[in-house]
């Protein structure tokens, strides 16, 4: 998916780029350089496993913010078919940060949800930087009961800094949007299934969070916060490498800190590289892991899905003397 600029991939790219170079050298001049080349691509392929084997939490970070990393409608085209895209909250406007709409799982009718964000600054811009407005989470609540009233169950995908702040946004009720997306998905009568595909922030995260299931990318994040904001406000310095690193090491939002305090349900694995260095073998994980928590969670009863998932929500945070 080529190269990225994060800093622990420079050595990675550096080998990548004389791999690449002995390969254009055999194929102009017709010579045999495979003795060259196997030992370079071992070698790439061990020190990318232990790059990516040791990343500190701000690394997860920059690799969940990477954009060439799988967005919501690349997921959409990989891992699910008969995709119809659904639009607006019949109330506003259609805000094009969240997507949605009727997809199939295996065979099985879904409705997918999810924030998208832009591979390039134009698309970024349509995307608000997948920054919802509350046209946006009014558009998934109106989505999500649409697929309550044909017992579909809703898969939503989760790739935000926050929902944006913005004057107009706040006008027109984002807490609200908010809250109420809070209270309708823990009482929604079918299975929902969260998925952290890269950087989950904040409230924004969370007004697609509330489910029977929370999985996550091993390299995704989910946090109250940003570490940049975190920092901001503990230290009064949202720049510095040190600073960003304490508050990414504080705020425990790594995916195997997250099932450790049971916030999150199961990490889904990336390959060798991140998401960003193959979005296919990604997506057939995606794939794999939500097929069978569709599975198992359908064959609950609706009364018994709603009660233990509210069960799964009131024992977070639960103290023990």
């Amino acid at each position: 998916m080529g190269t990225s600029a994060l800093e622990f991939d420079k050595p990675l790219i550096e080998l990548e780029q004389q791999i690449d170079e002995l390969k254009r050298v055999a194929e102009e001049r017709s010579v045999d350089l495979t003795a060259e080349i196997a030992p370079l691509t071992m070698k790439l392929r061990e020190l990318r496993k232990q790059v990516y084997e040791n990343l500190t939490p701000l690394q997860r970070v920059q690799v969940a913010r990477h954009p060439r990393r799988p967005f919501t409608l690349d997921y959409v085209r990989l891992a699910f078919t008969d995709w119809i895209e659904l639009h607006g909250d019949r109330a506003f406007r259609d805000d094009p940060s969240i997507v949605a709409g009727w997809a199939r799982l295996g065979g099985e009718t879904i409705m997918v949800i999810g924030h998208q964000r832009g591979h390039d600054t134009k698309t970024n811009l349509h995307r608000n930087f997948g920054m919802a407005h509350p046209e946006g989470y009014r558009k998934a609540l109106r989505l999500m009961k649409l697929a309550e009233k044909f017992h579909v169950p809703v898969i939503t995908l989760i790739d935000t800094p926050g929902a944006w702040a913005g004057i107009g946004a706040e006008e027109r009720g984002q807490s609200e949007a908010i809250a109420r997306n809070l209270l309708e998905m823990s009482q929604l009568t079918v299975p929902i299934i969260a998925t952290v595909i890269g950087e989950g922030g904040s409230g924004g995260a969370l007004a697609l969070g509330v489910a029977d299931r929370v999985l996550m990318l091993a390299n995704s994040v989910y946090s109250v916060i940003t570490v940049e904001g975190c920092a901001a406000i503990l230290w009064k310095d949202g720049k510095s490498v040190e600073m960003r690193e304490k508050a990414a090491n504080a705020l425990k939002i790594t995916a195997p800190d997250l099932v450790e305090h049971h916030i999150v349900d199961e990490i889904i694995p990336e390959p060798l590289g991140g998401a960003h260095a193959d979005h296919d073998t990604t997506a057939k994980s995606v794939h794999d892991v939500l097929l069978k928590h569709v599975d198992e969670l359908r064959r609950l009863k609706p009364d018994k899905l709603v009660r233990r998932r509210r069960q799964k929500y009131l024992r977070l945070g639960a103290v023990e003397e």
